[in-house]
């Protein structure tokens, strides 16, 4: 039987979401449930493993909607607000006294995660209910059940941030790089050619942290991808009229969007 990979999107708003609170534009007050977005985060499960990647403020809700009951991971993109913010409310997979979740991240990531929720790695709180967590620093390639996962270094603002190409033995499966501006050397060859590609592409108009869509669709075209989804958007990104001016290999990804690898 075929190994399958499946990918939820949780989550494909920018870090304020969709709408925007005190936004009356067009996509705001848009009817269109793909114009609603939650903060950035995807799920990924195989026969053997079930990971998120990011929690966000929004990650209880999206657990709800998604009705995801089991984790045996969770991966960081890195330290910004919207991306881990709701890391406590991974409490709810680690109830058991002998329980605990799998934490990957870079340093800065997990010292910014000690800074925020001390609680969780000051090891006096490993009780029934409570986050029991085992972090691992990322340094390289890393394996979560079958699945490898590899950092991708990108630049994205002043915080260290990574994307990550996920793999089954030699096969490259897909790769998930939601915040970056600029794609190292290291990135762009790991990624080269891949068949399935989730990338920034946060509105028409420039930005000096995020990819725009114009620059994600020349990068897409740079690295010669097969399929390529966008995500973490603003709410100048409309879904309707948008959609339609990409190449045929580009879309706009929404939440609950389900992809198979």
């Amino acid at each position: 039987m075929e190994t399958k990979t499946e990918i939820t999107f949780l989550g494909t708003g920018t870090s304020i979401g969709v709408p925007v609170i005190g936004c009356d534009c067009a996509v705001c007050t848009s009817d269109d449930p793909k114009n609603k977005r939650l903060r950035s985060s995807i799920h990924v499960t195989t026969p053997e493993v079930s990971l998120v990647v990011d929690t966000g403020p929004d990650f209880r809700q999206q657990c709800l909607r998604e009705g995801i009951r089991h984790l045996d991971a969770a991966l960081f993109t890195h330290a910004h607000s919207d991306h881990i913010m709701g890391f406590d409310d991974l409490r709810r997979f680690t109830v058991s006294d002998d329980e605990e979740l799998e934490i990957h991240a870079t340093e800065e990531c997990l010292e910014r995660l000690h800074a925020a929720f001390s609680y969780v790695f000051d090891g006096e709180n490993r009780y029934r209910g409570y986050l029991k967590i085992a972090p691992h620093r990322i340094h390289g390639p890393f394996p979560v059940g079958d699945l490898t996962v590899t950092p991708l270094p990108v630049t994205h603002g002043k915080v260290e941030t990574i994307g990550f190409l996920f793999s089954r033995g030699e096969t490259r499966l897909f790769a998930y790089i939601p915040d970056a501006k600029v794609l190292s050397d290291e990135a762009k060859s790991l990624v080269r050619g891949i068949d399935l590609l989730i990338l920034d592409g946060l509105q028409p108009e420039a930005h000096w942290t995020h990819l725009s869509i114009g620059e994600a669709v020349e990068l897409i075209e740079e690295l010669a991808v097969g399929q390529a989804w966008l995500t973490h958007f603003s709410c100048r990104v409309d879904y309707t009229t948008l959609g339609p001016t990409l190449p045929a290999n580009i879309s706009l990804a929404w939440d609950g969007l389900r992809l198979s690898c």
